[in-house]
């Protein structure tokens, strides 16, 4: 079994804390984005990964070795293509050509899940899915009475299923796969200039795959800020046993309100710290009031109050003292 990651992308709606490192790697509640979607998988398959495939854009060296080293913590072996051009779905799957002969899982890496149901594996394939208040926006599944996937519909306008596609994508057959990713492209098969994997799959069923639908519970987004912040405060509310404040954090006149992730060395003095709040390793935090928010490592917060936030890394942030004179019966609101 092996697993594709394609995370190319530019993460734009994240900026500016993926103008300095790829979204998959923005760490939440202690662990970046990618190395818990690998985690989640493993937990879901039952099995080892033989091979995690990272697909990537022209990130260097450095996050390339972090990469490699997340797949050797799985116990697989790691493996880094690259993807040149951005030309779609399809087209970045292919990129990693040489490791679709095997049953794969394709999972993009911005996609963070909860599920505690185990995944059929002797199914031809299975798309993930879950069910959404308003599917217009997503790409969307329809089935039969055997709960067999029978279309594939992208933004309807009009209601036809609220199943949608979460990202993630199981071929019991790579080799199968490999080859109709390789037809769309030989052949020139584009919609709104890129390869779509939808066209792919319509291909692969028109063929007879049978591909069933696995849904899951949660579905987790880490698209922008707000959605990546409530992420951190759901995981952190959903721990299962996981250490998230390590004993070297020194705390001084200071309360932390669980679930809180508190790093390795930070520092915290005469502050209210939580719920839901996640702090690097080697950040110093003093007369803070934080709540709801994501600071990431070494960075220094001093006389702060805030919610609904996130910072990055190396982050010296310090609110200025007011002085203030208020009388009787005043209301000051923001």
């Amino acid at each position: 079994m092996k697993l594709i990651i394609p995370m190319a992308g530019m993460g734009k709606r994240m900026r500016p804390h993926t103008l300095t490192i790829p979204k998959p790697l923005i760490r939440i509640a202690g662990k970046p984005i990618v190395q818990r979607l690998v985690e989640a998988i493993v937990n879901v398959i039952g099995k080892d990964l033989d091979e995690i495939a990272f697909i990537v854009g022209d990130f260097g060296p450095e996050v390339e070795q972090t990469l490699l080293q997340i797949a050797k913590n799985a116990g697989s072996e790691g493996k880094i293509y690259y993807q040149q051009e951005a030309l779609g779905t399809a087209h970045a799957i292919h990129c990693a050509a040489d490791s679709l002969d095997d049953s794969v899982v394709v999972a993009f890496a911005d996609t963070l899940f909860r599920t505690n149901d185990k995944m059929d594996l002797e199914s031809d394939g299975s798309i993930w899915v879950h069910s959404v208040e308003d599917p217009s926006a997503f790409g969307v599944v329809l089935t039969d009475n055997q709960g067999k996937v029978t279309r594939f519909v992208e933004k309807p306008k009009d209601f036809v299923s609220d199943m949608a596609i979460v990202g993630v994508y199981y071929f019991k057959n790579g080799a199968n796969f490999k080859s109709e990713l390789q037809y769309l492209i030989d052949n020139n098969i584009m919609k709104g200039g890129e390869y779509q994997l939808t066209d792919v799959l319509q291909n692969m069923m028109n063929k007879g795959t049978k591909f069933s639908v696995y849904s899951v519970p949660e579905w987790l987004d880490c698209g922008n800020k707000n959605a990546t912040v409530y992420t951190n405060q759901r995981i952190l509310e959903n721990s299962n046993g996981e250490k998230l404040i390590k004993d070297s954090v020194q705390a001084v006149n200071t309360i932390i309100i669980p679930p809180c992730y508190i790093g390795e060395n930070v520092k915290l003095s005469n502050s209210i710290i939580g719920p839901h709040v996640s702090i690097g390793e080697g950040s110093k935090l003093s007369q803070c009031i934080i709540t709801n928010s994501i600071i990431q490592s070494n960075s220094k917060i001093e006389n702060a109050n805030f919610d609904n936030s996130m910072l990055g890394n190396y982050v010296d942030y310090k609110e200025k003292h007011k002085e203030l004179n208020i009388g009787d019966f005043t209301v000051i609101s923001q």
